[in-house]
């Protein structure tokens, strides 16, 4: 199983805002500086959170972004269910274009399920909080990225 580039994105934008004090604002091209990746990606995944609640955006002089919720009430498992585009691991897991002759009588199908469904169940048991829980080694290694760009 893969997350998609935009997927982990998300996760590196919401952790760097929850490691900021309580409402502070950063800058996409600030976050994008600091983990290294691009800006115009980083542009989309913001609005996107933006639109789903978990972050405010506000535009202009003065503007940027902010975390909207607690740290512990955002949790990781939904954040990358709606991220995500789709989770088909195989061709049968998508029941308009799968062509796999051998689906009504395989059980690979069943297992990459229930191994998906392990995946996400693990996400699930965490927060944005527990991904943020060491904030002070977080910021040394974002700085040094900066210190190297």
């Amino acid at each position: 199983m893969r997350m998609t580039m935009y997927t982990d994105f998300s996760l590196r934008l919401l952790i760097y805002l929850a490691i900021r004090p309580t409402g502070e604002k950063a800058t996409v091209p600030e976050i994008a500086e600091s983990y290294g990746i691009s800006k115009n990606h980083l542009m989309k995944v913001a609005q996107h959170l933006a639109k789903l609640g978990y972050i405010e955006s506000t535009r202009g002089r003065g503007g940027g972004v902010r975390l909207l919720q607690d740290p512990q009430a955002i949790n990781v498992g939904k954040v990358v269910r709606q991220m995500e585009d789709d989770f088909h691991i195989v061709e049968c897991f998508d029941r308009e274009r799968n062509s796999c002759p051998i689906t009504p009588v395989c059980s690979l199908k069943h297992a990459l399920g229930k191994a998906l469904q392990a995946y996400l169940a693990v996400l699930d048991d965490y927060t944005l909080q527990d991904l943020a829980g060491n904030p002070l080694e977080l910021l040394q290694f974002l700085q040094q990225e900066k210190a190297v760009t």
